[in-house]
């Protein structure tokens, strides 16, 4: 989950750069399409089919409208408001996932779990600042980004255990192409070809997502969601330093604090998480 975190905070800011030139669509279907390409070269690889009666269940039906989602979002999100935000209010997305790990999954969440929940969505309150001067509705999208993630996390725990990770990849990656299309036919943006440095970022994306989104999906099938998911935290360090050292971001005192109660809810749901029992078989959890 950490080699994840790093890799996405890696890839988000490989986006960033690469958005100051290129529209977001044509960015979801380049680095959709590329994506989708590795894994399934994966795949064949493996000699794992492409497609079987597994990746039209319900779970995958909802992994893939999750997935749009979450990218979509995320993706303005990185376009429009600084990297150290977007970045923050992502972290709330193991909250979500603890959460719905309980009420889904049938996972024991007790009381101090609830408590450091709620605590971790003050946290973001505290960040995104809504009814004051300083509330921006560009945070929204990222909130919207969050959201879509942790129920692609949440589906990818209830996927048929006979889809391998290429596959899960290989389909999540084909949601981020079809993000890119519909964004694309909506605001009605014209292609370009990317300069050079474009071009470079565009293409380093790719294999560092298709890295991230592997370990992820590895973490994610693997022990207890509500033990493994906390560790999401330390992308805030890494997407907040690569802000810092690559766009000249300057987080303020309020972003400092709101991170300060999203990272302090998570060690508490780690520190809980520890004597948690196992997760039941999700094929049975439906």
């Amino acid at each position: 989950m950490i080699g994840a975190m790093a890799a996405f905070a890696i890839e988000d800011a490989l986006i960033k750069a690469t958005a100051d030139t290129v529209p977001i669509g044509q960015i979801l279907i380049l680095f959709g399409l590329g994506g989708a390409l590795l894994f399934a070269g994966l795949a064949r690889l493996r000699a794992q089919p492409l497609f079987s009666p597994g990746v039209v269940s319900g779970p995958m039906r909802a992994r893939i409208v999750f997935e749009i989602a979450g990218r979509l979002f995320y993706a303005l999100a990185l376009a429009l408001i600084p990297l150290s935000t977007a970045t923050v209010i992502l972290q709330a997305t193991p909250l979500l996932v603890v959460a719905g790990a309980a009420a889904i999954f049938g996972e024991r969440v007790g009381w101090r779990r609830w408590g450091a929940i709620l605590l971790g969505m003050i946290g973001v309150l505290v960040i995104v600042r809504p009814g004051t001067d300083e509330f921006s509705s560009l945070s929204v999208l990222a909130i919207l980004g969050m959201i879509g993630f942790a129920g692609r996390d949440l589906a990818s725990r209830a996927a048929p255990r006979s889809l391998a990770t290429p596959i899960l990849g290989l389909y999540g990656f084909l949601a981020v192409l079809i993000a890119g299309v519909l964004f694309s036919v909506w605001q009605g943006a014209h292609f370009v070809v990317p300069d050079h440095k474009a071009s470079l970022w565009l293409a380093a994306s790719v294999p560092v997502g298709v890295a991230a989104y592997a370990l992820l999906m590895r973490a994610m099938r693997t022990g207890d969601v509500s033990a493994v998911t906390p560790f999401r935290y330390t992308r805030l360090m890494f997407g907040i330093g690569l802000g810092i050292a690559l766009f000249g971001e300057r987080p303020g005192v309020i972003t400092l604090v709101g991170s300060a109660f999203i990272v302090l809810s998570g060690l508490v749901i780690i520190w809980r998480g520890k004597g948690a029992g196992p997760v039941p078989d999700p094929e049975h959890c439906r």
